[in-house]
């Protein structure tokens, strides 16, 4: 796959290839579906924890006799339908995770790329530098080159002034190539792509 790579002005200055093991792969939505599910669900932190009937204090003596009130019979002050009483299928601690093989990680991963690429989302850049974090600057240059859509920056090595300028802009991110997800790939609509962090995908994903 042939694309135009630009510079931080939106010209363009040279073409360049892209793997097509990796922007050009079987899309299965089926597979990224999975994926973001389980991305998902290893967020979740399933720290909620309520009281159940055994774990409320008091409640230890029978309110009123069993027969002869006319109200209905009752054995404790704590069970569920009381004020101050326990929980009923109350949640508890757990663990959401979900495990999902490696192969099909790298596979979902090559799809969101090429779903991405196919719809022509992805903007290559011959380099994405600044000397000095200005949010500014970064909206400027953002607009040139992606307009209003929202966008991921993809870089190949953490870069300070490129990640404190575009950090106040909503919908705008930064990533470091080597952690690309297929999150992040959905979540923004276009992807900025500079030719140094191409490797480090190819390195990744297998290209």
């Amino acid at each position: 796959m042939k694309v135009d790579v630009l510079n931080m002005k939106g010209e363009k200055i040279e073409t360049t290839d892209l793997s097509p093991a990796i922007f050009e792969a079987p899309i299965k939505p089926d597979l990224m579906h999975q994926a973001l599910v389980r991305q998902l669900a290893n967020a979740r932190r399933g720290t909620q924890s309520v009281k159940r009937r055994s774990e409320v204090s008091g409640g230890g003596r029978k309110p009123w006799r069993q027969k002869g009130t006319g109200r209905a019979r009752q054995g404790s002050t704590r069970s569920p339908q009381w004020v101050g009483g326990g929980k009923a299928h109350a949640p508890k601690p757990r663990s959401y995770a979900m495990r999902m093989p490696r192969k099909m990680r790298r596979a979902a991963l090559r799809s969101a790329l090429s779903v991405k690429a196919s719809r022509s989302e992805i903007t290559v850049l011959d380099k994405f530098v600044m000397e000095q974090p200005k949010t500014k600057e970064m909206a400027a240059i953002l607009k040139r080159l992606v307009g209003d859509s929202s966008v991921l920056i993809l870089l190949p090595e953490k870069d300070s002034s490129v990640e404190k300028s575009a950090h106040n802009l909503p919908r705008a991110a930064t990533l470091l190539a080597q952690y690309l997800n297929v999150r992040d790939l959905l979540h923004f609509d276009r992807v900025i792509l500079p030719l140094e962090a191409i490797p480090v995908i190819e390195a990744n994903l297998g290209g």
